[in-house]
């Protein structure tokens, strides 16, 4: 069969129904074909940072890996920060980026470039195809990869000749892989039984693995505190269990003293801890004895030393170690209601004072967060990409069904609206509500014409605030001329202030503005009857100097 036949085949093959991109002249082999593919979605981006989000949302929702499409050195350029995103996230994708024709590459044609060295740093790996007949094992290989723990994107630059020569090429079968089985969990067991004080920190991959049912049985065996990582990419953990103890806050001294309350950790699925601002010193205590198991072996003592290094199969992992602890803590029940009424009085706190703060538009942060977790219909699916808000929401959300939270630990901008969009194709009928900061979606507003264009049935929340907040909020932590002077430079959105139902227009899309934190919450109570997107627009308060 001809190259773009064999990538067709390939990507039907790998599970691929749908392709994200937006197109361009080394695309055409590629779209000509798809007029004869119909089993194979287009699913058309007016930008490619929108288009690498959508793929990502969609990958997760799936659980398959997604195929995208861009176009030349410029495509991949945009596409960049969503392949940052995919990378830290752990999200599987395969990029076949368009490159200008071979026969005049040497005169540096226009929109040429180095393809491969442009994604080098933001994907797992990046190839470009020299020859017809070595695409579709450079595609086979493309897939695996990205699948293989750490999940991540993978980048397969192909000249536009190539696609269309009549070379006849063939396809290698698929080669199904099995994975690690459970680690021996012996010494682990006997660690962790004789703690009378021990945590678990629930990482990322205890979800995407599907083994958060199975964490959730350890931590009952224990009578064990549970932290998600720093600003966890989805629910590790049930947050309405109560042993959960809340996101462990991304920095080192915060997590140091945090740890320092145990006798024993064990971390699972999560990569380092990802701090966010620098503090002094490590970020677990000394001596702390921990046990660490991943299923990506370059995790074990990467940051910090551990007693126990575990790599295999994370659910099957976990129920050994579950079994091997059944009725080797007695005191495990006592320990846990203990837990159960400290977690409670924490989770009130939040809770308390956000219902105290319901009142009108501009709403008050902590009640425009509240008001969206109160009015999440069942089986709700939330996006976040809010930063100051989305931490509110943390705060008070009750999530209990692994992959009813998204988020990227990637802080790439403009994620939010596109990953939404692509969520919503791939979860079936869930409803998808997409909370996102002012700032957050003007960075990925074309996401907003994929959502009119499929009718997808996605609510997104804008929390307008006006401005930058968490960074005028972290220069008031160091103080300096900005505190001193109440003056931010680069930081207001205002004026002109940004008219988020005119850009809902723009689209075609439907629009309201709550006037009042209960307003706000009847409008994310109502998208469970969606039938096209939405745009809710949620004025907050801004910066309030201290």
């Amino acid at each position: 069969m001809r190259p773009i036949e064999a990538l067709l085949e390939i990507a039907r093959d790998e599970g691929a129904t749908r392709i994200f991109g937006n197109p361009g002249t080394t695309e055409l082999p590629l779209m000509d074909a798809l007029v004869e593919a119909p089993d194979l979605e287009y699913v058309l981006g007016l930008q490619e940072c929108s288009v690498v989000a959508m793929a990502d949302g969609y990958a997760r929702a799936t659980g398959r890996t997604s195929l995208v499409s861009l176009h030349v050195a410029a495509g991949v350029a945009n596409g960049l920060i969503g392949m940052l995103n995919a990378l830290r996230s752990r999200t599987p994708m395969v990029i076949v980026a368009g490159q200008q024709d071979r026969r005049h590459l040497m005169q540096d044609p226009m929109l040429s470039g180095d393809l491969v060295g442009l994604a080098a740093a933001a994907t797992k790996q990046a190839i470009e195809v020299q020859h017809a007949y070595d695409l579709p094992i450079v595609l086979r290989r493309a897939f695996a990869l990205a699948a293989r723990p750490p999940a991540g994107p993978v980048l397969v630059s192909v000249p536009m000749d190539l696609l269309d020569e009549a070379t006849d090429v063939s396809v290698p079968a698929r080669s199904p892989v099995t994975g690690p089985g459970p680690a021996d969990v012996t010494a682990a067991a006997e660690l962790l039984a004789a703690a009378e004080r021990p945590v678990i920190i629930a990482g990322d991959a205890v979800g995407r693995t599907g083994a958060v049912a199975d964490l959730v049985a350890v931590a009952e065996r224990l009578g064990a505190a549970v932290h998600h990582q720093p600003m966890n990419d989805g629910i590790d953990f049930p947050t309405g269990h109560p042993l959960y103890a809340g996101m462990l806050v991304p920095r080192n001294a915060a997590i140091r003293e945090t740890l320092g309350r145990y006798d024993a950790a064990l971390i699972v699925g999560c990569h380092a801890f990802m701090a966010h601002h620098y503090t002094p010193g490590p970020a677990v205590p000394d001596g702390l004895p921990i046990v660490q198991l991943d299923e990506d072996p370059a995790e074990i003592g990467r940051n910090f030393a551990v007693r126990e290094g575990l790599t295999g199969d994370l659910p099957g992992t976990l129920r050994a170690l579950a079994d091997r602890l059944d009725g080797r803590v007695p005191d495990a029940r006592e320990r846990a209601a203990r837990l159960a009424e400290r977690h409670a009085a924490l989770r009130d706190e939040p809770e308390s004072a956000a219902r105290a703060a319901y009142g009108p538009a501009p709403m008050d942060p902590r009640a425009a967060a509240h008001a969206v977790a109160a009015g999440l219909p069942d089986d709700a699916i939330v996006v976040e990409e809010a930063i100051t808000a989305g931490l509110k929401l943390r705060a008070v959300l009750r999530q209990d069904r692994p992959g009813s939270y998204v988020h990227t630990v990637g802080g790439g901008l403009g994620w939010g609206i596109g990953a939404a969009v692509g969520t919503r194709l791939g979860s079936g009928d869930r409803p998808v509500v997409a909370v996102l900061g002012d700032g957050c979606a003007m960075f990925g507003l074309q996401g907003l014409w994929s959502a009119s264009r499929y009718g997808t049935p996605v609510a997104f929340v804008v929390m307008n605030n006006g401005e930058y907040r968490t960074l005028k909020d972290t220069l008031d932590e160091g103080g300096g001329a900005s505190a001193k002077h109440g003056q931010y430079v680069g930081m207001d959105l205002a004026p002109p202030a940004l008219d988020w139902q005119s850009a809902a227009r723009l689209f075609g899309i439907r629009s309201v503005r709550a006037g009042s934190a209960d307003e706000l919450r009847d409008a994310v109570a109502a998208v469970k009857d969606l039938d096209a997107p939405l745009l809710i627009e949620a004025p907050i308060t801004g910066h309030e100097p201290r």
